[in-house]
Protein backbone atom coordinates (compact mmCIF):
# COMPACT_ATOMS: atom_id res chain seq x y z
CA UNK A 1 0.00 0.00 0.00
CA UNK A 2 1.69 3.61 -1.22
CA UNK A 3 1.80 5.77 1.92
CA UNK A 4 0.62 9.51 0.77
CA UNK A 5 2.49 11.99 -0.79
CA UNK A 6 4.16 14.84 1.15
CA UNK A 7 3.13 18.51 1.10
CA UNK A 8 4.42 20.64 -1.40
CA UNK A 9 5.48 24.27 -0.26
CA UNK A 10 3.42 27.56 -2.18
CA UNK A 11 6.97 29.02 -1.76
CA UNK A 12 9.00 25.78 -3.18
CA UNK A 13 11.11 26.79 -5.55
CA UNK A 14 12.30 29.96 -3.11
CA UNK A 15 12.81 27.71 -0.28
CA UNK A 16 15.26 25.38 -2.34
CA UNK A 17 16.97 28.21 -3.75
CA UNK A 18 17.39 29.57 0.26
CA UNK A 19 18.60 26.09 1.20
CA UNK A 20 21.47 25.54 -1.44
CA UNK A 21 22.59 29.09 -0.70
CA UNK A 22 22.94 28.11 3.01
CA UNK A 23 26.61 26.44 1.64
CA UNK A 24 25.56 23.36 4.39
CA UNK A 25 24.51 20.35 2.26
CA UNK A 26 26.77 17.63 1.60
CA UNK A 27 29.45 18.68 3.95
CA UNK A 28 31.54 16.94 6.37
CA UNK A 29 30.13 15.54 9.77
CA UNK A 30 30.50 19.10 12.39
CA UNK A 31 31.47 18.25 15.78
CA UNK A 32 29.21 21.61 16.74
CA UNK A 33 25.86 20.32 15.12
CA UNK A 34 26.74 16.74 16.32
CA UNK A 35 26.59 17.62 20.02
CA UNK A 36 23.49 19.78 19.55
CA UNK A 37 21.67 16.39 17.96
CA UNK A 38 23.80 14.32 21.28
CA UNK A 39 22.54 16.87 23.92
CA UNK A 40 18.36 16.91 22.14
CA UNK A 41 18.87 13.00 22.52
CA UNK A 42 19.80 13.27 25.97
CA UNK A 43 17.61 15.72 27.39
CA UNK A 44 14.54 14.97 25.66
CA UNK A 45 15.27 11.13 26.09
CA UNK A 46 14.84 9.68 22.59
CA UNK A 47 17.43 7.46 20.95
CA UNK A 48 16.93 9.45 17.91
CA UNK A 49 17.75 12.65 17.43
CA UNK A 50 18.58 14.31 13.80
CA UNK A 51 19.19 17.94 12.37
CA UNK A 52 17.46 17.13 9.14
CA UNK A 53 17.60 19.55 5.66
CA UNK A 54 14.59 18.76 3.34
CA UNK A 55 16.07 19.19 0.00
CA UNK A 56 14.25 18.56 -3.86
CA UNK A 57 13.96 15.17 -3.45
CA UNK A 58 15.53 13.95 -0.29
CA UNK A 59 16.13 14.35 3.72
CA UNK A 60 19.77 15.06 3.83
CA UNK A 61 21.21 14.75 7.83
CA UNK A 62 23.36 17.41 8.40
CA UNK A 63 23.74 15.54 11.69
CA UNK A 64 22.67 12.63 13.44
CA UNK A 65 22.27 10.30 16.80
CA UNK A 66 21.23 7.12 17.00
CA UNK A 67 20.49 6.52 13.43
CA UNK A 68 23.08 4.88 10.23
CA UNK A 69 21.27 6.81 7.43
CA UNK A 70 23.03 9.96 6.06
CA UNK A 71 19.92 10.49 4.30
CA UNK A 72 16.22 9.08 3.16
CA UNK A 73 13.93 9.58 0.12
CA UNK A 74 12.07 12.99 0.69
CA UNK A 75 8.40 11.02 0.23
CA UNK A 76 9.73 9.11 3.51
CA UNK A 77 10.71 12.17 5.35
CA UNK A 78 8.43 12.99 8.62
CA UNK A 79 10.51 16.22 8.02
CA UNK A 80 9.00 16.79 4.87
CA UNK A 81 5.45 17.48 6.48
CA UNK A 82 7.14 19.22 9.68
CA UNK A 83 8.33 22.13 7.28
CA UNK A 84 5.10 22.57 5.81
CA UNK A 85 4.00 24.35 8.93
CA UNK A 86 5.41 26.58 11.49
CA UNK A 87 4.67 24.76 14.34
CA UNK A 88 6.03 21.83 16.16
CA UNK A 89 4.80 18.51 14.32
CA UNK A 90 4.00 16.16 17.06
CA UNK A 91 3.14 12.77 15.82
CA UNK A 92 2.70 10.55 19.26
CA UNK A 93 2.46 7.18 17.34
CA UNK A 94 3.45 6.62 13.98
CA UNK A 95 1.49 3.63 13.16
CA UNK A 96 -2.18 5.09 13.84
CA UNK A 97 -1.39 8.01 11.34
CA UNK A 98 -2.76 8.04 8.70
CA UNK A 99 -0.03 10.03 6.95
CA UNK A 100 3.06 7.99 8.33
CA UNK A 101 1.27 4.37 8.86
CA UNK A 102 2.50 2.80 5.42
CA UNK A 103 5.68 4.29 5.73
CA UNK A 104 8.26 2.14 5.18
CA UNK A 105 10.57 3.94 7.99
CA UNK A 106 7.48 3.16 10.43
CA UNK A 107 7.02 -0.51 9.41
CA UNK A 108 10.62 -1.35 8.60
CA UNK A 109 13.60 -0.16 9.87
CA UNK A 110 14.33 2.04 12.08
CA UNK A 111 10.63 1.56 12.71
CA UNK A 112 9.84 5.20 13.72
CA UNK A 113 7.12 5.31 16.12
CA UNK A 114 7.07 8.66 17.87
CA UNK A 115 8.08 11.79 16.13
CA UNK A 116 8.41 15.52 17.22
CA UNK A 117 10.13 18.00 14.65
CA UNK A 118 10.56 21.51 14.88
CA UNK A 119 11.03 23.78 11.43
CA UNK A 120 14.49 25.82 11.28
CA UNK A 121 13.32 29.04 9.63
CA UNK A 122 15.89 30.89 7.78
CA UNK A 123 16.45 34.76 8.11
CA UNK A 124 14.84 34.87 4.81
CA UNK A 125 11.52 33.26 6.06
CA UNK A 126 11.81 29.80 4.90
CA UNK A 127 11.67 26.09 6.77
CA UNK A 128 15.05 24.18 5.94
CA UNK A 129 14.45 21.50 7.61
CA UNK A 130 13.88 20.45 11.43
CA UNK A 131 15.64 19.44 14.21
CA UNK A 132 13.69 16.17 15.91
CA UNK A 133 13.58 13.51 17.61
CA UNK A 134 12.35 10.08 17.19
CA UNK A 135 11.41 6.66 19.38
CA UNK A 136 10.38 3.43 18.78
CA UNK A 137 7.35 3.73 21.60
CA UNK A 138 4.47 5.93 21.21
CA UNK A 139 4.77 8.40 23.92
CA UNK A 140 3.09 11.65 24.67
CA UNK A 141 5.37 14.89 24.68
CA UNK A 142 4.53 17.50 27.23
CA UNK A 143 4.42 21.52 26.37
CA UNK A 144 7.83 21.47 28.50
CA UNK A 145 9.18 19.33 26.25
CA UNK A 146 8.27 20.76 22.84
CA UNK A 147 9.48 24.11 24.39
CA UNK A 148 13.30 22.74 25.10
CA UNK A 149 13.01 20.98 21.27
CA UNK A 150 12.33 24.71 19.87
CA UNK A 151 14.63 26.04 22.32
CA UNK A 152 17.49 23.70 20.84
CA UNK A 153 16.22 24.46 17.37
CA UNK A 154 16.99 28.09 18.00
CA UNK A 155 20.68 26.57 19.13
CA UNK A 156 21.09 24.80 15.48
CA UNK A 157 19.83 28.32 13.83
CA UNK A 158 22.47 30.16 15.61
CA UNK A 159 25.01 27.59 14.01
CA UNK A 160 24.30 27.97 10.90
CA UNK A 161 23.98 31.87 11.40
CA UNK A 162 27.64 31.71 12.42
CA UNK A 163 28.59 29.63 9.49
CA UNK A 164 27.09 32.18 7.11
CA UNK A 165 28.59 35.10 8.80
CA UNK A 166 31.98 33.09 8.18
CA UNK A 167 31.74 33.24 4.42
CA UNK A 168 30.65 36.80 3.75
CA UNK A 169 32.26 40.35 3.70
CA UNK A 170 32.12 42.43 7.07
CA UNK A 171 31.08 45.72 5.91
CA UNK A 172 28.27 44.93 3.21
CA UNK A 173 27.29 41.25 4.46
CA UNK A 174 27.42 40.21 0.93
CA UNK A 175 28.92 36.48 -0.02
CA UNK A 176 32.68 36.40 -0.20
CA UNK A 177 34.27 34.97 -3.45
CA UNK A 178 34.45 31.73 -2.53
CA UNK A 179 30.85 31.58 -1.27
CA UNK A 180 29.65 33.54 -4.30
CA UNK A 181 30.86 30.95 -6.13
CA UNK A 182 29.71 27.53 -4.61
CA UNK A 183 26.23 29.44 -4.59
CA UNK A 184 26.37 30.67 -8.30
CA UNK A 185 26.66 26.45 -9.09
CA UNK A 186 23.11 25.06 -8.41
CA UNK A 187 21.69 27.93 -10.50
CA UNK A 188 24.26 27.45 -13.63
CA UNK A 189 22.93 23.78 -13.37
CA UNK A 190 19.50 24.57 -13.12
CA UNK A 191 19.69 27.15 -16.12
CA UNK A 192 21.40 24.26 -18.44
CA UNK A 193 18.40 22.28 -17.54
CA UNK A 194 16.20 24.20 -18.39
CA UNK A 195 17.81 26.29 -21.50
CA UNK A 196 17.06 29.07 -19.37
CA UNK A 197 19.07 32.71 -19.45
CA UNK A 198 21.40 33.24 -17.13
CA UNK A 199 23.86 36.67 -16.92
CA UNK A 200 26.82 37.99 -14.68
CA UNK A 201 27.17 41.62 -13.80
CA UNK A 202 31.11 42.13 -12.43
CA UNK A 203 31.48 46.19 -11.01
CA UNK A 204 34.28 47.87 -9.26
CA UNK A 205 33.84 51.40 -7.55
CA UNK A 206 36.31 53.77 -9.54
CA UNK A 207 39.08 55.27 -8.09
CA UNK A 208 37.88 53.16 -5.18
CA UNK A 209 41.56 53.81 -3.77
CA UNK A 210 41.71 57.74 -4.13
CA UNK A 211 38.47 57.11 -1.84
CA UNK A 212 40.89 55.60 0.62
CA UNK A 213 44.13 57.59 0.86
CA UNK A 214 42.24 61.00 0.85
CA UNK A 215 39.49 60.49 3.07
CA UNK A 216 40.55 57.26 5.13
CA UNK A 217 39.12 54.20 5.80
CA UNK A 218 35.88 55.58 7.26
CA UNK A 219 35.01 57.06 4.08
CA UNK A 220 35.87 53.97 2.09
CA UNK A 221 33.88 51.45 4.12
CA UNK A 222 30.90 54.33 3.99
CA UNK A 223 31.31 53.98 0.15
CA UNK A 224 30.95 50.19 0.47
CA UNK A 225 27.99 50.44 2.30
CA UNK A 226 26.24 52.74 0.11
CA UNK A 227 27.13 50.87 -2.90
CA UNK A 228 25.51 47.73 -1.43
CA UNK A 229 22.38 49.66 -0.15
CA UNK A 230 21.68 50.47 -4.12
CA UNK A 231 22.24 47.34 -5.11
CA UNK A 232 20.34 45.42 -2.37
CA UNK A 233 17.47 47.74 -3.68
CA UNK A 234 18.15 46.43 -7.78
CA UNK A 235 18.07 42.70 -6.65
CA UNK A 236 14.97 40.21 -7.80
CA UNK A 237 13.87 37.35 -5.60
CA UNK A 238 16.56 35.17 -7.39
CA UNK A 239 19.09 36.61 -7.63
CA UNK A 240 22.85 35.49 -6.52
CA UNK A 241 24.97 38.61 -5.45
CA UNK A 242 28.39 38.68 -3.64
CA UNK A 243 31.45 40.96 -3.05
CA UNK A 244 34.57 39.05 -4.81
CA UNK A 245 36.82 41.47 -4.13
CA UNK A 246 38.10 44.64 -1.84
CA UNK A 247 35.76 47.02 -4.51
CA UNK A 248 34.57 44.37 -6.79
CA UNK A 249 31.11 43.07 -6.73
CA UNK A 250 29.23 40.28 -8.45
CA UNK A 251 25.29 40.09 -9.67
CA UNK A 252 24.35 36.58 -10.94
CA UNK A 253 20.50 37.54 -12.54
CA UNK A 254 18.21 34.22 -12.72
CA UNK A 255 16.38 34.39 -16.46
CA UNK A 256 17.91 37.36 -17.50
CA UNK A 257 17.70 37.72 -21.19
CA UNK A 258 21.04 40.10 -23.03
CA UNK A 259 18.90 43.44 -22.97
CA UNK A 260 17.29 43.01 -19.44
CA UNK A 261 20.32 42.39 -17.81
CA UNK A 262 21.95 45.48 -19.62
CA UNK A 263 19.10 47.88 -18.46
CA UNK A 264 19.07 46.71 -14.86
CA UNK A 265 23.35 47.21 -15.12
CA UNK A 266 22.38 50.62 -16.57
CA UNK A 267 20.17 51.39 -13.86
CA UNK A 268 22.66 50.38 -11.17
CA UNK A 269 25.41 52.55 -12.40
CA UNK A 270 23.01 55.51 -12.61
CA UNK A 271 21.34 55.13 -9.35
CA UNK A 272 25.19 54.40 -7.93
CA UNK A 273 26.20 58.10 -9.65
CA UNK A 274 23.30 59.36 -8.18
CA UNK A 275 24.20 58.73 -4.64
CA UNK A 276 25.59 61.64 -2.16
CA UNK A 277 29.36 62.43 -1.67
CA UNK A 278 31.60 60.46 0.11
CA UNK A 279 30.80 62.23 2.73
CA UNK A 280 29.08 65.55 3.49
CA UNK A 281 30.66 68.00 1.95
CA UNK A 282 33.51 66.42 -0.28
CA UNK A 283 32.13 66.85 -3.18
CA UNK A 284 33.23 63.26 -4.55
CA UNK A 285 30.68 60.86 -6.19
CA UNK A 286 30.84 57.31 -6.77
CA UNK A 287 30.60 55.70 -9.83
CA UNK A 288 31.15 52.08 -11.43
CA UNK A 289 32.36 50.30 -14.00
CA UNK A 290 30.95 46.92 -15.16
CA UNK A 291 31.06 44.08 -17.15
CA UNK A 292 28.08 41.85 -18.56
CA UNK A 293 28.36 38.54 -20.24
CA UNK A 294 25.98 35.96 -20.29
CA UNK A 295 26.00 31.80 -19.62
CA UNK A 296 27.16 30.45 -23.35
CA UNK A 297 27.24 26.59 -24.16
CA UNK A 298 30.89 26.47 -24.00
CA UNK A 299 31.11 27.22 -20.49
CA UNK A 300 32.73 24.51 -18.42
CA UNK A 301 31.57 26.06 -14.94
CA UNK A 302 30.99 29.38 -13.35
CA UNK A 303 34.16 30.44 -13.30
CA UNK A 304 34.24 30.21 -17.29
CA UNK A 305 30.89 33.19 -16.60
CA UNK A 306 32.87 35.18 -13.94
CA UNK A 307 35.97 35.04 -16.24
CA UNK A 308 34.08 36.74 -18.95
CA UNK A 309 32.40 39.14 -16.85
CA UNK A 310 35.40 40.62 -15.52
CA UNK A 311 37.36 40.49 -18.64
CA UNK A 312 34.07 42.75 -19.66
CA UNK A 313 34.89 44.88 -16.74
CA UNK A 314 38.48 45.41 -17.34
CA UNK A 315 37.03 46.81 -21.20
CA UNK A 316 35.21 49.74 -19.58
CA UNK A 317 37.56 50.48 -17.56
CA UNK A 318 40.32 50.58 -20.33
CA UNK A 319 37.55 52.28 -22.09
CA UNK A 320 37.47 55.36 -19.44
CA UNK A 321 35.46 54.24 -16.67
CA UNK A 322 32.20 54.61 -15.53
CA UNK A 323 30.16 52.43 -18.28
CA UNK A 324 29.20 49.00 -18.74
CA UNK A 325 30.58 46.59 -21.29
CA UNK A 326 29.30 43.01 -22.51
CA UNK A 327 31.31 40.55 -23.72
CA UNK A 328 29.71 37.43 -25.36
CA UNK A 329 30.68 34.09 -26.25
CA UNK A 330 29.61 33.13 -30.02
CA UNK A 331 26.47 30.94 -29.05
CA UNK A 332 27.31 28.54 -32.76
CA UNK A 333 30.82 28.15 -31.94
CA UNK A 334 31.58 27.81 -28.01
CA UNK A 335 35.82 27.53 -29.01
CA UNK A 336 35.74 30.62 -31.07
CA UNK A 337 37.18 33.85 -28.64
CA UNK A 338 34.49 35.88 -27.00
CA UNK A 339 33.28 38.97 -28.97
CA UNK A 340 32.33 42.18 -28.11
CA UNK A 341 29.15 43.67 -28.31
Amino acid sequence: MPYPDYPILPNEVQRQRDLERQGVLDQPEDEHFSRLVQLASTVLETPIALISLVDRDRQWFLARHGLEATETPREMAFCAHAIASDETLVVPDARQDPRFCTNPLVTGDPKVCFYAGTPLQSREGHNLGTLCVIDRLPRHFSANQVKLLEDLAQLVLRELELRRLATVQPITGFANRISFLEQAKPELERARTASANLALLAIEIDHFSQIRNRWGQEASDRALQDVAELLRSQLCPKDLIGQIGDQEFALLMVDANAEGAMERAEAIRCGIAELGGVFRGSGHRLHISGGLTLLAPGDAGIHDLLLRAERALFLAQGNGHNQIAELLADPLDPDMPPSMD
